[in-house]
């Protein structure tokens, strides 16, 4: 596979927002990769609290390794917020998942843009599913002097929308000010950048009307974005041959080709 250009994916170690706390990613690069040429970073981002989501493991395949080879530097972080380190670590999510370990995942990639001089920090998009969703428009909400383009699939876009066993424990309970702090739909109107939404009509995870209300929200306030609905499809509509090959097309018409 080496002789054919494949190229395994890269461990990178970056300090986060603390200037201290080493933060852990992989970089794809695709197959036959130029370092004379520049290429659009992707986020493939899910940060959800319950676990760490780097994957520790070979595989041959993966949907970072795809997105990669369509000629795009993939990457993929544990900022602070996440799971299995230290409960300091842990605890920034606490009422605040909106926070997605942003700060952390901007300094990893700066930081990734100075090692890689072929990584093009003025183009980087990012996707994800279901908390993923959540945290990717987040992105183009709060982060948008670096992250131009977002596809949310499925999103959990307001906690107190979602199923409450899960919300419950990084939000709290009773519901308070700080579920409306983290949710898409109060802040629908600082979209600062493209944005794509992705929902399946018979979604018994993250209820469809989630990502209507969003979408609602985004009209009221005058953003331009996509909106696909897949009316039969369950949870992680995006992840259909439909839907993948839209989100993929959405990302790279923004972000464009190796130049």
């Amino acid at each position: 596979m080496r002789a054919a250009g494949w190229r395994a994916p890269e461990r990178f170690v970056a300090k986060g927002r603390d200037g201290t706390t080493d933060i852990h990613g992989l970089v794809f690069r695709p197959s036959g990769f130029d370092p004379a040429r520049r290429y659009p970073i992707i986020e493939n981002i899910y940060a959800g609290p319950h676990g760490q989501h780097v994957p520790k493991w070979f595989d041959l395949s993966s949907r970072s390794r795809e997105y990669a080879e369509l000629g795009a530097i993939v990457v993929q972080i544990d900022g602070m917020g996440t799971n299995w380190r230290s409960k300091a670590f842990h605890d920034v999510c606490w009422k605040n998942l909106k926070d997605s370990g942003f700060p952390d995942r901007v300094a990893w990639l700066r930081a990734l843009a100075a090692h890689e001089p072929a990584a093009d920090l003025a183009r980087v998009g990012i996707f994800g599913g279901s908390a993923g969703g959540q945290n990717a428009m987040r992105a183009v909400l709060d982060h948008a002097d670096i992250y131009k383009v977002a596809v949310a699939d499925c999103g959990c876009h307001d906690n107190r929308m979602d199923k409450i066993w899960w919300n419950e424990q990084w939000m709290g309970w009773p519901v308070d000010e700080s579920y409306a702090r983290s949710s898409n739909a109060e802040d629908a109107a600082r979209l600062g950048g493209a944005l794509m939404l992705v929902v399946g009509g018979l979604d018994e995870n993250v209820d469809p009307a989630t990502t209507m209300q969003v979408a609602q929200r985004l009209v009221d306030a005058g953003k331009d974005f996509e909106l696909l609905v897949l009316p039969d499809a369950g949870h992680g509509a995006a992840e259909s041959n439909y839907g993948n090959a839209r989100r993929a097309q959405f990302l790279l018409s923004h972000l464009g080709p190796p130049r």
